[in-house]
């Protein structure tokens, strides 16, 4: 290597964009993902026990799977190749299928990672089947969509799926003060953030560790030097980096829980206009509007549920609509769906009765299954009385039978106890006229409610 091959390398690696310019050599230099890569986890474990096996990475950006895909092969002695499925088709896989097959024969493995795997379409997984299947190269597939319905089920079935979470803010934390050494190490200046700075950028990359970094270098080339030549980023130059106002949080964070608790509380206790003014304040803020709509999803079956079913039906249809718009359009929806949660009927009861079922099979109760209600599939199983007295609903009348369904320890138990408001009401009303159990619990909860006055 010539001196000025050796500057330009030098020189490329000062040019490279700080994400990739302090890309971690190691895996104890990784950020994140403590389920996969903490002591005694699986990742770890593999790559310490240098073993090989094809996988799918699914998580959102910014959360390091193109580079635990590359520690992945490097601690396992592993080639790796890199496509990208946006640009590459069948032709590059089948020059790295001949590759691997030419590393296996000197008994060298062979790692080949895709990015963005689900935009290939089947004919190019197809094409990487057989490779996979007789181990000639391990497949690692990086995607932020659901592989369940992206990645064909003969691939899927193939390779082993590890969901990658967004970055916490104990992660961001630590993974902003290395950028701010890398920073200083790569451009050979002082550079420094002030604690509200801080706050804002961990705030608005929403667990994106690659926006967090870009953010940062940005931010950092639009503060200017102070006459020692050291410079001290502001939450004004996190924003104009941005290209969004501040979010008002304060160093702990709670500006952003207090808001979107306040919101929705607002939203639970049926008031659209307070709702709306916490709306505006977290879209003022630049909250991300996933975030709000996935709340809001959250809400539509604890606090209404079955008085207006047609709720999760709308707060589920934003979702995807604020996906699919972004914003400042997003905006709208997420005002539609607000204001007609907080003025819908109100229920909690599908949400308790959730919480009181499984308290009871955590703590051991119920017992098995009655007979007659369980599957029958063979003549032994049949003859074992599997499925014996069963009565089926729709030959009756009325399309239903009085039949016990629970185990008998919990043969009358109720756990779904529907309010007398909206929809539910409807529901409540019906349950009465089947259920004996019903009827007299409605009628005791009654009596109890005419004693207290």
């Amino acid at each position: 290597m010539d001196l000025f091959e050796s500057l330009s390398q030098e020189q490329a690696q000062k040019d490279a964009p700080l994400a990739s310019f302090m890309r971690p050599d190691t895996l104890d230099d990784f950020v994140g993902q403590h389920h996969l890569v903490g002591d005694g986890k699986p990742l770890r474990l593999l790559m310490e026990n240098k073993q090989t096996i094809s996988m799918i990475f699914w998580g959102p950006p910014g959360v390091g799977k193109t580079t635990l895909a590359r520690l992945f092969a490097q601690n396992c002695d592993a080639a790796i190749f890199e496509l990208s499925a946006v640009t590459s088709g069948v032709a590059d896989l089948r020059k790295v299928i001949e590759k691997a097959a030419a590393n296996r024969k000197v008994g060298r493995r062979t790692v080949l990672f895709i990015d963005e795997i689900h935009r290939f379409n089947k004919s190019q997984q197809d094409a990487l089947l057989h490779s996979v299947e007789d181990g000639t190269l391990f497949l690692i597939g990086a995607t932020t969509e659901n592989p369940s319905f992206e990645v064909i089920s003969p691939l899927l079935s193939r390779c082993r799926v590890y969901v990658l979470k967004a970055l916490e803010e104990s992660d961001l934390a630590k993974l902003l003060q290395r950028a701010i050494a890398a920073y200083g190490s790569k451009r050979s200046e002082e550079l420094a953030l002030d604690a509200d700075a801080k706050n804002v950028l961990i705030q608005l990359c929403g667990g994106d560790g690659r926006e967090l970094i870009n953010g940062l270098e940005l931010a950092a080339y639009l503060t200017r030097p102070d006459r020692a030549g050291h410079k001290t980023v502001t939450s004004e130059q996190i924003a104009l980096a941005f290209q969004r106002k501040t979010a008002r949080y304060d160093k702990a964070g709670d500006a952003h829980y207090d808001t979107i608790s306040a919101f929705i509380k607002s939203v639970r206790g049926s008031e659209p206009n307070a709702a709306l003014h916490y709306l505006a304040r977290m879209i003022d803020a630049g909250e991300d509007p996933i975030f709000i709509a996935r709340r809001l999803i959250i809400l539509a079956s604890e606090d209404i549920g079955n008085a207006d079913p047609q709720g999760l039906v709308l707060a589920t249809s934003a979702f995807q609509a604020v996906h699919a718009i972004g914003m400042p359009e997003a905006r709208i929806v997420l005002a539609q769906a607000t204001t007609y949660l907080a003025s819908a009927p109100k229920s909690n009861a599908s949400y308790t009765a959730i919480d009181a079922a499984v308290k009871d099979v955590q703590a051991g109760a119920g017992g098995p299954i009655p007979m007659h209600i369980r599957n029958a599939p063979t003549k032994l199983m049949a003859e074992q009385g599997y499925g014996k007295s069963y009565r089926y609903p729709h030959d009756a009348p009325d399309g239903f039978v009085e039949e016990n369904y629970l185990p008998e320890k919990l043969r009358e138990k109720i756990y779904y106890q529907p309010v007398e408001r909206g929809q539910e009401a409807n529901i409540r009303s019906r349950l009465a006229k089947l259920w004996r159990h019903y009827r007299q619990f409605f009628d005791q909860k009654a009596k109890n409610n005419q004693d207290d006055f």
